[in-house]
């Protein structure tokens, strides 16, 4: 990236992915495993309940999931603006 349009905008769409990954975090992490853990607990997962499932291992899925997520959409924002290392 040479002019500083470009920068910008790469950094936008950059604020954006996290804004948006930071959120689907901020609910699985706070929203089902405290929030919402009693209506979630109504409803079993592999014999246990949802709501503690989530706050257990849910949530850690979530976020090795988003991770990837994160790397993909990363990779595929760097080549769009020839800023890969490739």
């Amino acid at each position: 990236m040479t002019n500083q349009s470009q920068r910008k905008a790469y950094w936008k769409k950059n604020l954006s992915y996290l804004l948006v990954l930071l959120s689907i975090w901020f609910v699985v992490s706070y929203g089902f495993g405290i929030l919402l853990v009693d209506q979630l607990n109504t409803i079993k997962l592999g014999g246990f309940k949802l709501g503690f499932w989530f706050a257990q291992q849910g949530a850690i899925y979530s976020f090795v999931i988003l991770i990837f997520v994160y790397v993909r959409l990363m990779n595929k924002l760097d080549k769009k603006f020839n800023v890969d290392e490739h």
